[in-house]
């Protein structure tokens, strides 16, 4: 396997200055980015990852083919694996962020004071966004497109798992950025697998705004608990459905099997369903026929059973 060797830790803050300062300076032009160039960019990165299926597929299965190498687990490797469905599901992701308004410059709670001074709230740039997540390549893309609608510069770091399918698909973002006369640094991806450089990172309010994690508790808790620059952070997740006493029992049927099965290993993933008492009674039996189809155990209290 020909991987990146790991970077000294002497170099962690070195690479992150360089990355940071690159970042920074893009950051001042996304800020300013007229929305059509911001909406080219990215309908031309949908054109760009269709166009490279292939190459993008052999990416990740160099990646799929360490995950296994190293032990992987199912779950993990099944987040890791990218498929002409998923592209497809990313092209159509840049499409749609690209038909959002474009959130910057754009006021709310606009109220006139006594004094005759308007008062409002204006949405405007954060400016570098680092953005640490885990084994999803597709988070590559779904979190620069967002940064990019938004007027942000973005520092991306995925799980080392998958470091060669996210910097295919960063690239792929990269060169749309140049081709809409964008800076290409206005996203970029660490190259390297070793953990030290996340610690850098989330330590280097000179050139990062926020950070935001996207992933396990630990992951979040490590970063709540290291991170010089504000971060924006969930932990314990609430995978719950509730089907209510006056819901379409059909439609929460349908809800709740897509829920559960649409995939299995994504950590949105229903864990719990709750059903209103008055609807127990019929609901429950057409969910589970349709569970017990897909070997989906359903452990359930007293009053369910």
């Amino acid at each position: 396997m020909n991987d990146r060797a790991p970077v000294s830790s002497i170099d962690y803050q070195d690479l992150i200055d360089t990355i940071g300062a690159r970042a920074k300076q893009a950051a001042t032009i996304m800020t300013k980015a007229a929305t059509a160039s911001k909406n080219k960019a990215l309908r031309l990165a949908a054109q760009i990852i269709n166009a490279r299926i292939d190459s993008l597929l052999k990416a990740n299965e160099r990646d799929l083919l360490r995950a296994s190498e190293v032990g992987l687990e199912s779950a993990a490797i099944d987040r890791l694996k990218l498929s002409p469905t998923v592209i497809e599901g990313m092209c159509k992701g840049l499409e749609q962020v690209a038909s959002l308004p474009d959130p910057v410059g754009a006021i709310s709670e606009l109220s006139q004071q006594p004094s005759g001074i308007q008062v409002g709230r204006m949405r405007v740039p954060l400016g570098v966004i680092g953005i640490i997540y885990e084994s999803r390549p597709n988070v590559t893309i779904d979190a620069a497109a967002l940064c990019v609608k938004s007027g942000n510069a973005t520092i991306l770091r995925g799980g080392s798992e998958a470091l060669h399918t996210n910097q295919a698909l960063a690239s792929c973002m990269r060169d749309a950025l140049e081709a809409a006369g964008l800076p290409a640094d206005a996203v970029q991806a660490i190259e390297q697998r070793d953990r030290g450089l996340v610690g850098a990172l989330i330590q280097s309010p000179q050139w990062v705004d926020v950070i935001v994690p996207r992933g396990g508790k630990s992951l979040v808790e490590r970063i709540s608990r290291e991170a010089k620059v504000p971060t924006i952070k969930h932990l314990d997740g609430i995978c719950h459905v509730f089907v209510d006493r006056d819901a379409d029992l059909a439609m929460a049927t349908r809800i709740a099997d897509n829920a559960k099965t649409q995939r299995y290993s994504p950590c949105n993933t229903m864990e719990t369903l709750l059903v209103d008492l008055p609807v127990a009674e019929a609901f429950l039996p057409m969910i589970a026929a349709i569970y017990s189809e897909k070997a989906v155990e359903m452990r359930v209290d007293h009053e369910a059973a």
